[in-house]
């Protein structure tokens, strides 16, 4: 991998796209420490000094890179236009409309784009009054006695409103810049970045605040490299079914008799059952940071659904295989396939064209899913049961399966891209 990104900086063509990446990502950092219009950043430190955590916000501060709990001007970060992608994604299995679209090609991916970006505004700005509420109602920070907001007025409130919901939008626009003239997914890029800028800070905290702490550090580091090798060999790994193409003769022309394979994954579904189970789960922890923290089921909510607790793990793996089988059914149809590949005259040898090859790859892909939804359970929730020994909670590390997946996965997708840009200059040098 180091040795494909030290080549693509010796290409001119690969060195200005990464050297542009760098440079949005470093915007983006920079942007993460700006704080919104009327908060006051010297008493959100002082909150945030008081207590180890905010429980439910802490794998959303993660994914932000810290800057939610700072209230910055991007403290949404990149979840908005994530939660948009899913739900319009979604919307293809119940809006005609919508699927049409997909099958248009690239106006019509367009046109879904365009949705996915309206829907993106909307979601930041519903989640920045969530938030601000939070903030002024001091939720987001229990315990605290000092105001995160000095100045409690509804000009303050629509203007912090405002900058977090615009802030969204530029991070949108900065995705969409590396994708276009970067290297990479622009998207998946900037949450690799919020990621990776705050482990270290935690893994310190870490070994500074906890008993033996520097051998809990190595002792999570070391748990981090032996499921990342993990991660990598499953997620590279695939099941290929052999398509042959019979010949056709066009007047004088013979076209067709190739051998290719249909690729499915292990994990066709990626990291995105694991994020609709913790949203999910997420509801109740949001619902009673708003109650009287003395009614019976704030009680129950705040001591079972907790991300070590024995139910919130049970609940956690039973919805992340749920949302595996319901996401791969959606992306990948098997009697579209085979229709298809009827159409081109391509057939899986030894088996019928049409309905018998839609049942082949519908027999394996449900074999196939099930592994991957087993697959997905470990590693969503075996770095919180290794924590657990430790005695390191959620709070100190919200690290975990979800952002591991995200971390493999974009790195993984970001080297294949460099790589196939590598041979693409490779050959047009040979033919010069």
């Amino acid at each position: 991998m180091l040795s494909a990104f030290a080549q693509a900086f010796r290409t001119p063509d690969l060195r200005r796209k990464l050297l542009f990446t760098l440079l949005i990502m470093a915007l983006f950092r920079a942007g993460t420490f700006v704080p919104s219009p009327g908060v006051s950043i010297k008493n959100i430190n002082q909150c945030m000094a008081q207590q180890e955590g905010a429980g439910l916000l802490d794998l959303v501060n993660l994914f932000s890179g810290g800057a939610l709990l700072q209230l910055s001007v991007f403290a949404l970060g990149i979840m908005p236009y994530i939660t948009a992608s899913i739900i319009i994604q979604l919307l293809r299995v119940v809006v005609p409309r919508f699927e049409d679209l997909h099958k248009e090609g690239q106006s019509g991916q367009a046109k879904l784009t365009q949705y996915t970006r309206v829907l993106t505004i909307f979601l930041a700005f519903m989640q920045s009054l969530g938030f601000i509420s939070l903030a002024r109602s001091g939720n987001m920070f229990p315990g605290c006695t000092v105001p995160v907001i000095p100045s409690d007025t509804v000009w303050t409130f629509l203007l912090i409103l405002i900058v977090m919901t615009a802030g969204t939008g530029v991070i949108m626009w900065l995705g969409e810049l590396i994708t276009d003239r970067g290297i990479g997914n622009g998207m998946s890029l900037l949450i690799f970045t919020s990621i990776i800028a705050r482990l270290p800070q935690q893994l310190f905290g870490i070994a500074q605040s906890a008993d033996n702490g520097v051998l809990k550090v190595l002792g999570i580091i070391a748990m981090i490299a032996a499921i990342t090798i993990a991660i990598v060999f499953v997620e590279q790994a695939m099941r290929r079914i052999p398509v042959q193409y019979a010949k056709r003769m066009v007047g004088s022309r013979s076209y067709g008799g190739s051998s290719t394979y249909i690729p499915i994954k292990i994990n066709m579904s990626g990291v995105i059952p694991v994020i609709f189970a913790t949203s999910i789960l997420a509801l109740p922890m949001m619902a009673a940071q708003f109650a009287d923290p003395s009614s019976g089921w704030a009680i129950f909510v705040h001591r079972n659904f907790t991300q070590q607790s024995a139910l919130y793990l049970a609940l956690d793996a039973a919805l992340i295989a749920f949302f595996c089988f319901f996401y791969t059914q959606i992306t990948f149809n098997p009697d579209e396939v085979a229709d298809n590949m009827k159409k081109y005259g391509g057939f899986v040898p030894g088996i019928r064209a049409g309905r018998p090859t839609a049942d082949l790859l519908r027999y394996v892909i449900t074999r196939i899913t099930s592994a991957g939804a087993v697959y997905l359970v470990i590693v969503a929730l075996l770095p919180a049961l290794l924590l657990i020994p430790m005695g390191i909670t959620s709070q100190q590390l919200p690290f975990g399966g979800t952002t591991l997946l995200i971390i493999v996965g974009v790195g993984l997708q970001t080297v294949k891209e460099v790589n196939s840009q590598l041979r693409q200059h490779h050959y047009e040098g040979f033919l010069r």
